[in-house]
């Protein structure tokens, strides 16, 4: 191990650390007294809730954690973005779990909790994975219902969502464990099976205060829509459970009863551990942006036996492409290589840019992975397609485009690790959030923008002082660096991995060592949907 590797070492660690303690802190939602006051009304937090549904030491992800940080700050934030989403295991059986977060505003809707909600949903329907809804919600938080409530992607999506979900055959069962109102209503109503907690659990379409102003009725609560009038008087829900680990315990008897599920038929086989280290990892990836080092390096960390079929190696050498397993599935890797090289022509290929010979490879091995129903996986550490006329004239922008076209249509589940750099269209190449991976993760050293910040900054700070130039003022070199300090700032918050992962951009922020975890969960998950299109590039230039 030489000096740089445990500067880097060090540097990554403490990213970890600090990932770590961030989470620690969303975590406890809307803090320890709300949690106190929750378990004083007898009832579950959202994540002991789901703690307890899962099978226990089985193996689970978490979408989302970092949805919402930082974010809504005048309304008092929305840690997790007010619910809890995990993907894990119930009587054995792969499922994805959604917990409201009663600590949080009393679960109430913000406009980033509607876009968790959908992305959960999603991922239910690509994989046709159970998903099962533990409902304790206060409904639209209305100072922001104009931003929740009208558009294709705001809180009616997730009705819309439950309906066709119903139709593909796709299991959903909720438990109302509290609060249940107004449109919020029908979503457990909408599910398969329903049941509700007795004395804690409630549904109407308005409460009786509402109801009071609205028809000058005078009801209570409970009589309202309480377990008691759901299941022996109105039959809106279908059990009633005594408490929280009751309603819990019922669901996994009913999960624990569901038959087997149509499998796609990826290849898995035993599963082998790296044979190199993988702890490895943290002193390879380096501190600095501008450092090279072999992806293939870390490749061989996530791979079981650290085996990999390499594909037209010495071409395209900007993009590694390989066959390998992880966890035993069969996988196809397409990954950025930071290494500056030489081609057979001589020619130099700067690290973590996308050439045109690097597109074209990349396309040839997407349309034979789809070929080979061989689930593809995109590691990411791109600035972006290669620039200047030589690239421009040997028609970057075709092949740039071709290899966008193969990623767009291809029909095998995809998976995005973004590990550093993820700029510009080199995001989208690499299979981006826009590009539909089935899930898409990042690790603490990640950055996503159009460009980096250094060079975004220069380019900003210099049309800031050209605008202040034209106004008459006078700008000095001191003057230059304020702006461009300034402005690095801004975009540095806007690089970071957790801005990102704030706007589910990403699904998490996760340990390097965490990655075979989630590929292997996420490839056993799109093998409950058998693969129905066929692989088609359409028209493409050649």
């Amino acid at each position: 191990m030489d000096l740089n590797f445990n500067k880097n070492e060090d540097h990554n660690k403490l990213l970890l650390s600090d990932l770590k303690h961030q989470f620690a802190k969303v975590k406890l939602g809307g803090g320890e007294k709300r949690i106190e006051k929750l378990h004083a009304e007898g009832k579950m937090t959202a994540r002991e809730r789901i703690d307890y549904l899962l099978d226990a030491k089985a193996k689970c992800i978490e979408i989302g954690g970092f949805v919402g940080d930082g974010m809504y700050a005048e309304h008092g934030g929305c840690p997790s973005g007010g619910v809890v989403v995990k993907i894990g295991y119930i009587q054995g059986k792969q499922c994805i779990v959604v917990a409201n977060d009663a600590t949080v505003k009393a679960g109430a809707w913000f406009p980033i909790t509607a876009k968790k909600n959908l992305r959960a949903q999603e991922i239910a329907m690509e994989n046709r994975l159970p998903i099962i809804y533990l409902v304790d919600s206060a409904g639209v938080y209305l100072p922001m219902q104009d931003e929740i409530f009208p558009d294709k992607e705001h809180f009616g999506r997730i009705f819309r969502n439950n309906a066709q979900m119903s139709s593909m055959g796709i299991t959903q069962i909720a438990a109302v464990m509290g609060s249940c109102v107004a449109g919020g209503a029908y979503l457990p109503i909408m599910s398969d099976e329903a049941m509700i907690v007795d004395k804690t659990g409630s549904i109407f379409l308005a409460g009786s205060y509402l109801v009071k102003a609205a028809i000058g009725e005078n009801i209570d609560n409970e009589t309202l829509g309480g377990a008691t009038t759901h299941c022996e008087i109105s039959g809106v829900t279908d059990y009633k459970a005594k408490d929280d680990k009751d309603a819990l315990d019922r669901i996994k008897s009913i999960v624990g009863k569901i038959g087997d599920y149509d499998k796609a038929g990826f290849n898995r086989i035993k599963s082998e551990k790296p044979t190199l280290d993988e702890q490895d990892i943290y002193g390879i990836i380096p501190k600095a942006r501008t450092e090279q080092y072999d992806m293939l390096e870390i490749i061989k960390r996530l791979v079981d036996n650290s085996e990999m079929d390499m594909y037209k190696e010495d071409y395209g050498k900007s993009i590694i492409t390989c066959y390998a397993r992880i966890d035993g599935w069969a996988v196809g890797i397409v990954a950025n290589q930071r290494i500056v090289s030489k081609t057979k022509k001589g020619e130099i290929q700067f690290g973590g840019v996308i050439y045109s010979d690097s597109a074209d490879k990349a396309t040839r091995f997407i349309a034979n992975c789809n070929q080979k129903k061989i689930p593809l996986v995109f590691v990411q550490d791109v600035t972006g397609f290669m620039v200047g006329s030589k690239s421009e004239h040997g028609g970057i922008i075709k092949d740039g485009a071709k290899m966008v076209n193969a990623v767009a249509n291809s029909v095998v589940p995809k998976f995005t690790v973004i590990v550093g750099n993820s700029y510009g269209a080199g995001n989208y190449a690499m299979c981006g959030k826009a590009y539909d991976p089935r899930l898409i993760f990042a690790w603490p050293s990640a950055e996503l923008a159009v460009m980096g910040g250094t060079q975004a900054a220069k380019v900003l700070a210099q049309i800031e002082a050209s605008s202040l130039k034209a106004k008459g003022e006078v700008i000095d070199e001191v003057k230059e660096k304020e702006l461009f300090d300034k402005i690095k700032a801004r975009y540095d918050e806007q690089v970071s991995p957790y801005y990102a992962a704030s706007r589910l951009w990403t699904d998490a922020i996760i340990d390097p060592l965490d990655t075979r975890t989630w590929i292997s969960m996420g490839i056993e998950a799109a093998n409950h949907s058998p693969i129905e299109k066929k692989f088609n590039l359409g028209v493409i230039q050649v």
